[in-house]
């Protein structure tokens, strides 16, 4: 089967061509590194991780270029810079360092590359020289700004409405715009805060521009794909699709761009005033890495998920259940099944893989322990599962009600003779997952024990 991915661009699934298998590229929108990330931001940092194995596997690792940026120059690093009363690359440094760790202790693999903001600031003033000579940019009261109306299909990524784009624009309301839609790609600095010399004077880029100009010097002025979070295709995508397009003379940037979807937590959407806000390092003071990474993609990608503490309970007993078996085999990506690289390849569909990976271990537990046992263990590998020695990971508590347990048990018995197999397995799963071993004879049930 072909690599097929969802296209925002295209609103449909495509199959996904390389311009050069290569060197097949990805970029990825990056941390503004001011504050601890928060548990939304690890939704891109591990879909696009999975992403990243898959295409290393079907292209070879040595083939595939993955670039997330870090954003190192904003107002909001400024203004928390001045609020904590210390430098802002002492503050950059120390949000970096916490958000790679973070990465690594979800068990992503690091990018290919890195980039700083603060580092490529010669390209950013060459890409804006690009834009004023096309005459897709213009220069007014000591700031550059990018003139919309010169580019006939801005908005064909989000498809929003000129009105809605209007009015999203007038957050930045400016005498000196020619249009509302215009947005900045230079602004000047007052001495007190970060800047530059430039052709227009001492000041910094806008954020949007940052993208353009790192995916530009890494992957060059067309590329593969880009991703990001939901929220980032108006206006930020959208506005790198003018900057590099215009500069360029291009009629695209990305071939194919993708998005994961929104994050909740307990039904409500995250913010602090509902008190419900989690950073990625309160998730992993209160759950392993691969807990959180588990939890994760047992949503689609492209869907919302709700994040809860029931729906981590029980990614933390499934892994619980999982381990023993796993970390009796050898992983290698030459056993993986096709069975479980179909689904990732239909447009990273993670949860049918996990119904596979669930499937293996049953087959390992009763029937052909040595392939199935190889494939179930290569596979959560692949996930980016089973990372830990056995001795080292650390189990639920086992919390259970003798009584629900017997209700249980009941409840199942019932289904078996009913021949409703499907109901069956799962209350078998159930107990499984509470740490619970049944003993069946021909005769039903007849005793249980719990086991970690």
């Amino acid at each position: 089967m072909s690599l097929q991915l969802y296209n925002t661009l295209t609103r449909q699934k495509q199959e996904f061509v390389p311009l050069d298998p290569d060197n097949v590229r990805m970029y990825v929108c990056g941390p503004t590194v001011y504050d601890f990330a928060h548990i939304g931001n690890a939704r891109p940092l591990i879909v696009f991780d999975v992403l990243f194995r898959l295409l290393r596997h079907l292209y070879g690792a040595e083939h595939v270029t993955y670039v997330r940026n870090i954003t190192d120059v904003d107002d909001k690093i400024n203004a928390r810079a001045a609020e904590r009363g210390i430098s802002i690359r002492d503050l950059t440094e120390e949000t970096n360092a916490i958000f790679q760790a973070d990465a690594a202790a979800l068990y992503c693999l690091e990018p290919t590359f890195q980039p700083r903001a603060t580092e490529h600031i010669h390209a950013m003033i060459a890409l804006i020289e690009r834009l004023l000579l096309a005459r897709h940019a213009y220069v007014a009261e000591g700031h550059v700004l990018f003139d919309v109306p010169s580019m006939p299909d801005y908005g064909k990524l989000s498809r929003r409405p000129l009105d809605e784009m209007i009015a999203g624009a007038r957050v930045e309301v400016a005498p000196y715009k020619k249009s509302p839609t215009d947005f900045v790609l230079w602004k000047p600095s007052a001495p007190n805060e970060p800047g530059w010399e430039s052709p227009w004077g001492y000041g910094r880029p806008g954020w949007h521009l940052e993208c353009s100009a790192m995916s530009w010097k890494y992957l060059g002025e067309i590329f593969d794909i880009h991703g990001g979070g939901i929220d980032l295709v108006f206006p930020h995508h959208e506005n790198e699709i003018a900057q590099t397009c215009s500069a360029f003379g291009h009629k695209t940037m990305a071939n194919y761009w993708l998005h994961n979807g929104f994050l909740q937590v307990e039904g409500q959407k995250m913010s602090k005033s509902l008190g419900n806000f989690l950073t990625i390092r309160q998730a992993l003071k209160d759950w392993p890495g691969e807990v959180v990474r588990f939890n994760m993609l047992k949503a689609h990608y492209r869907q919302p998920i709700d994040w809860t503490l029931s729906s981590l309970d029980e990614s933390q007993r499934e892994l619980d259940k999982f381990y023993p078996l796993a970390k009796q085999f050898a992983v290698s990506e030459a056993t993986l099944a096709p069975e479980f690289l179909a689904p990732l390849e239909d447009d990273l569909n993670t949860p049918e893989a996990i119904t596979v990976l669930r499937r293996l271990y049953r087959e390992a537990q009763e029937g052909d322990v040595a392939l199935a046992g190889t494939r179930f263990a290569s596979s959560g590998h692949f996930l980016g599962l089973f990372q830990s020695e056995l001795s080292d990971w650390n189990p639920a508590p086992i919390l259970f009600d003798k009584s629900h347990v017997e209700n249980l048990i009941e409840a199942r018995l019932a289904a078996r003779r009913a021949k409703d197999w499907a109901e069956s397995d799962r209350l078998r799963d159930e107990l499984i997952s509470l740490g619970i071993v049944l003993k069946d004879n021909k005769d039903g049930t007849t005793s249980w024990e719990v086991k970690r």
